[in-house]
């Protein structure tokens, strides 16, 4: 296939394509990768489960805030480089794609670079913030110090991802999620088990796993690409390709941002009760991703449709993307959340034998299934106001989920102990939810939204009375 024809075929499930269609061929190639994706901390969770030490299980959970920085920090350039690529194709300023696209991954490899040389002296620090204690901390030291060394290679692994799906190469973005996966498989019992490496040589799998997805994007960006480019000749960032690219971005950030606070106070909350308590949470949160991950490769992968069809004035075909896209995700996570709980005990099994973690890891995954549902609209909402450029409502979609969230555990604990920590996440999911849908509401009233619709109608009006 020619670079022309390339094009021709971009553009085609953008403007043309049946709506149903065109999600698929957006949505599917996300979901899927992003469903291999989670299999990074399951992953690694399973290898050192079998060695059959819960403080090293309990270091990989807790170590969770670290690799959430970093693609919190990947996020800022993915979501918002990537948005503004797909809203400048719409405009068909295709010339200022190519300067973002090479802007997003220089700049995202420089954050990481930056945050490694600040983090590292503080790491000691740093790890007990995280929660460890005792042993636990040896263990959480060693793969938290592996993960900042490797950090701008996550970091650009996050950014790239995004960025190649933003010109309509889903599949790409698939298979370089394939790659981090499938060499991250193959090194995990090497490193862990033949070199005794422990949880190091997990975090070492991970990071070489993220390095080789970031050189099949390069190449692919460099060599392939229809409309993007990473030569380092087109990285001239302007006031303007930055702030489009931050407005957005910083509403990633502050998403994952909480769920950075969160983690937190999810494992110092849950390291009172003991290990089995650690174990637990960990467990289920890494199941319960199955669920999540797959909402929110459907919501992440019509982005680029919402944004084209936004800037491109075609709302009538935005808003049926958004419309059919949540039918599809309440029937795909409901069905997802009711499979993994009907065979919870046996799914929690796979990581621990200690029968005090299986009971807990069970009763937890049950109320993280069910906060999923919710979880994954709240995403939606959050992929709609970030591809159409609403930063506002973006930001405060962000936001709400870590402010609700934070009092809710806080109290939760308080009054009900472990139970009310367990449960927190499930009641702030439902009003994050509810101010989303307020949010939706209001934007489809807002005056231009109106103003865009009624042009479209206008035109389709005068178009048949012409014919």
């Amino acid at each position: 296939m020619n670079e022309e024809q390339q094009d021709e075929k971009s553009l085609y499930y953008f403007e043309n394509a049946p709506i149903p269609k065109a999600i698929m061929y957006m949505a599917v190639p996300m979901m899927i990768g992003m469903s291999i994706n989670m299999l990074y901390n399951i992953i690694d969770a399973y290898f050192i489960g079998r060695l059959h030490n819960t403080a090293m299980m309990s270091a990989v959970t807790l170590a969770l805030p670290v690799s959430t920085i970093l693609m919190a920090l990947g996020n800022v350039f993915g979501t918002g480089g990537g948005t503004y690529i797909s809203r400048l194709m719409g405009e068909k300023n295709l010339d200022n794609a190519k300067i973002v696209s090479s802007v997003t991954f220089y700049f995202s490899m420089l954050a990481g670079i930056i945050f490694m040389f600040l983090a590292i002296p503080t790491i000691e620090p740093l790890v007990g913030l995280l929660g460890a204690k005792g042993e636990t901390f040896i263990y959480t030291k060693q793969y938290v110090m592996i993960f900042l060394i490797g950090g701008p290679f996550v970091i650009a692994n996050f950014a790239l991802e995004q960025v190649v799906r933003a010109e309509g190469a889903s599949t790409v973005s698939m298979n370089g999620m394939f790659i981090s996966v499938i060499v991250n498989t193959i090194l995990d019992p090497i490193f862990i088990f033949v070199c005794h490496l422990g949880v190091s040589g997990a975090a070492i799998g991970t990071i070489i796993g993220n390095m080789c997805a970031v050189l099949y994007y390069f190449y692919y960006l460099e060599k392939k690409s229809a409309f993007l480019s990473l030569s380092i000749k087109k990285c001239k960032p302007t006031g303007e390709i930055l702030n489009n690219i931050f407005k957005i971005g910083i509403s990633a950030f502050f998403l994952d941002s909480f769920l950075i606070v969160s983690c937190l106070l999810l494992n110092n909350f849950s390291a009172y009760y003991g290990d089995f308590a650690v174990a637990g949470f960990g467990i289920s949160q890494r199941v319960v991703q199955l669920s999540e991950f797959v909402g929110m490769g459907l919501g992440m992968g019509v982005v680029p449709l919402i944004a084209y069809g936004y800037t491109a004035k075609n709302i009538h075909r935005m808003k049926q993307v958004i419309n059919t896209t949540a039918v599809y995700m309440g029937i795909v996570i409901f069905t997802f959340s009711f499979l993994l709980f009907i065979f919870r005990a046996q799914i929690v099994q796979l990581f621990s034998t200690d029968a005090h973690v299986i009971k807990t890891g069970s009763y937890i995954l049950t109320a993280m299934l069910i906060s999923s549902l919710f979880a994954g609209f709240s995403g939606l909402f959050i992929n709609i106001f970030q591809g159409v450029g609403r930063e506002k409502e973006s930001v405060i979609m962000s936001v709400a989920q870590g402010i609700i969230l934070i009092p809710v555990m806080i109290l939760g604990n308080y009054i009900f102990g472990l139970h009310g920590v367990i449960w927190s996440m499930t009641v702030a999911e439902i009003l994050t939810f509810i101010i989303g849908l307020v949010l939706w509401i209001h934007f489809n009233q807002d005056d231009s939204m109106k103003v865009m619709t009624g042009n479209i109608f206008q035109y389709t009006k005068t178009k048949k009375q012409v014919q």
